[in-house]
Formats: structure tokens, sequence, C-alpha cells
């Protein structure tokens, strides 16, 4: 997985319509209690009250804008938008800072700032929907994230991923858990509990549906973008949920003090408890390396790959082959002359032969979908060449590894680079 600029920004309670300002201060007046019962069920002890106050949209935004200046400069944000679109995850025409900052201004209900220690409520000077016992739950979302920061310290935390991969797992720790206590507490108000009802957690995890007329911007993200985001909540909360019913109270410890190594351990939780670990792979070879210089580099997990597969083919695919990935990774060259003149080297590695040949049949379809133009000129069993919109490519499978080399200026550097890939393993 690329670095999400979603996850070191902030750490928020998914999209709710904003509450009138009665429901504000009423629930905010429920902060001690909230911490107590959240303590009571997680086995952590409040360590210090938590300062909350409110925010509009329009402080919002330019809370989300002053964020992104402060943790990316815009040759990072430039390279992370180039990466993503050269593996063909957004469109050619995708804004990466704008389109994360709408996104998240239009999705925040509430917010936790972990460096400033406070949590942050939408107000709206307009009475809406949501009741107070509807804001009390926001609030506990976050007020969760303030109990695991004071034990855990949520910024240090997140930026401890050893990985890209990990990060994403980690940021499923932080905002499942959370929605896991949030879904509970309010399942109490009418006797029902996530632990004792699997149903009940289904409904949940499904649950992140959303109307294209209420929030626009997720509607017409990229498919990448909008998981992105509803990952962390969505498949967080299954895992916490399955952590919990193995582990019991102390789950809510151990998935920070033993965080899972990948998005691999939050979709399949019993990985995490067995630690079984990601494989790693090698890159093909780039002959012309002198004339490019790395200039971004990462994990391809299984999320990513299921996202890939269902974009470019279809959500049954994706089903099928992702879970079969053991491990996967890119490296973004870019000209040293020219900026935008880039090649990318990929490679994954597969449980078996049959899964890794399923995966090289789905990459040429991936490779057909993200480029307008794609001819093949030579195709075998184990290999296809060819050239597309970004310039010459291969795509090679040797046993359970494909791997592939994008944007290659000349015939000659292709084959000179094949040549050299082969059997690099």
């Amino acid at each position: 997985m690329l670095r999400l600029l979603l996850i070191p920004l902030l750490s928020f309670a998914l999209a709710w319509p904003a509450p009138a300002a009665d429901a504000n201060r009423a629930a905010l007046q429920q902060i001690g209690p909230t911490m107590q019962r959240l303590a009571d069920i997680t086995g952590l002890k409040a360590l210090r009250k938590v300062q909350a106050d409110t925010i509009d949209k329009q402080r919002l935004r330019k809370y989300v804008e002053d964020q992104m200046k402060y943790e990316l400069k815009p040759e990072e944000i430039r390279i992370e938008e180039m990466s993503l679109k050269k593996l063909g995850l957004v469109p050619a025409n995708f804004n990466l800072a704008k389109s994360t900052v709408d996104l998240m201004t239009e999705q925040a209900a509430a917010f936790y700032d972990y460096r400033k220690k406070k949590l942050f409520v939408l107000q709206s000077p307009e009475s809406g929907p949501v009741t107070q016992a509807e804001e009390e739950t926001v609030i506990a979302h976050e007020l969760a994230h303030a109990l695991a920061d004071q034990h855990f310290n949520l910024n240090k935390y997140l930026h401890r991923g050893k990985t890209d991969d990990s990060s994403l797992a980690r940021m499923a720790v932080m905002e499942g858990q959370a929605t896991w206590l949030m879904y509970e507490m309010a399942g109490e108000r009418t006797g029902q509990s996530l632990s004792r009802n699997p149903e009940l957690v289904d409904m949940m995890s499904r649950g992140s549906d959303t109307r294209s007329d209420m929030y626009p911007v997720l509607a017409s993200t990229p498919l990448y973008m909008r998981a992105s985001l509803l990952f962390p909540y969505m498949q967080g909360l299954r895992f916490q949920n399955f952590v919990y019913s193995k582990m019991g109270q102390v789950s809510f410890t151990e998935v920070f003090r033993n965080p899972p190594a990948n998005s691999q351990q939050i979709l399949h939780p019993e990985k995490y408890l067995n630690a079984v670990h990601s494989a790693d792979v090698t890159l093909p070879s780039l002959v012309s390396e002198t004339r490019y210089k790395a200039v971004n580099q990462g994990t391809i997990g299984e999320f990513d790959h299921s996202i890939l597969l269902e974009q470019y083919q279809n959500k049954q695919q994706a089903e099928s082959i992702a879970p079969h990935w053991r491990g996967g990774g890119f490296r973004l060259y870019e000209s040293k002359k020219e900026k935008g003149d880039t090649v990318l080297a990929y490679a994954s590695v597969w449980d078996d032969t049959s899964s890794a040949r399923r995966m090289f049949d789905a990459y040429r379809d991936i490779l057909s979908g993200k480029w307008k133009k794609l001819d093949i000129e030579e195709r075998s069993e184990n290999t296809v060449t060819g050239v597309g919109d970004d310039g010459y490519f291969f795509v090679r499978i040797d046993d359970n590894r494909v791997s592939s080399l994008e944007g290659l200026k000349t015939k000659q550097e292709l084959m000179a680079s094949l040549r050299a890939s082969i059997g690099h393993r």
C-alpha cells in the first residue's frame, strides 16, 4: 500500500449529519461518564481529562489543509500522486491533495487531535436529525482514541509502521477499536452487545454505504480512495471483534503493544494470532537505472491487490485471488533529467503457482484497463511484452512470483531488463 494522506492527518468519526448546537452541548457534558465506561470495558484507566470544543465546516477545512502542510511537503504529495497514477489506482486527472481535503472535510463528524490532545465536534447552526444519544455515540468513538492515546501515544504508534501496508494495519487497529467501542456502547442502550451477536458485527461493518446526494465527494472519489477511507473502520471493526472473542479484555491492549504487520492480518485476523507474516519479494532489474533515481517504494499488500482486481476485473475475482497474497512491493523511478518520466518496477508472490498464474493473467487486464493504448508484441507461457501509454513493458511469472517493469523508452532497454530479471527472486 502507498502511504495514504488520510493516515497521518487526523483521526475522525465517519460522516454523520451535523448536530444542532443543543445536541453538541448536551453530549459534551457526558465526556466524563463516557470515558469511565470506556475504561470499564477496556481495562484502561483514564489518566487525565479530555479537553473538547466544537468546530464548523469552514474551520475544519482550514484545519485539514494546515495539517497536510505540516505533515507533507509538496514534493512528497507530487510523488505520491504520481505513484498512485502509475499503479493504476487513480485516474490520470486525479488531484490527490484536493481530493483528500474535500473527502475529509465532508466525512468528519468529529475528530481527536492526538497532538493537541483535544476532541473537536462538528457543529451546525441549523437543527438537524441527530439526537443527543447519536451525538454521544460519535463522541464515544473519539474518546476511545483519547483513551488509547493516553496509554499508547497514537502519533508515535501510527508512524512506527515498518512498511506502508503496516501503516494501514495500525490505522485499522486504532479506528477499528474505536468503532467497536462506539457500537458496543450504543448497543448497551438497547441490551445488545457486539461480542455476543456476530450478526450485529456483520451489519455494522456493512453500514458504510452512503447516499450520493448526502456525500457526493465520497460517491465520486476513486475506488482506491473510498476503500482506503473505509477499510480501517469496517475491517478494523471485524478485526477487533475477532481478537476480542479470542483474548477478551486484554485484546484492547495487545493490538497496540503487538500490532498487526499488514492489511492481510486485518482481513484475516487468524493470521495475526498465528503470526503469519508476509514474504520478501525481489523487484525486477532496471538496467538503465543510472539514468533514473528511485523516488518512491513500498509494499503492495492484499488490500491494494484487491482494489486493483476489483477495479479492472470484478469484485468476485478480487475476493478469489487477493487472499492468496504472500508479499508484494513496488519501486518508482523518475528520470534525472525530466520530471514525470517514470518507470515502475512491481513484484508479488503468492501461495502457490496456481494463484500466481491467475494474478499473472489478471495483470494483463490491469494494464489494459489503466492505459488507453496497449499493444502486445510477444506472448509466451511465462512472459508478455509490449508497449503502452507509458512506454515498453514486460510482465513475467516465475513459479509463484509475478513481476512487471513498465515505462521503458526502447525495446532494447526492455529486453535487457527482462534478461537481467529472469531468475532473480
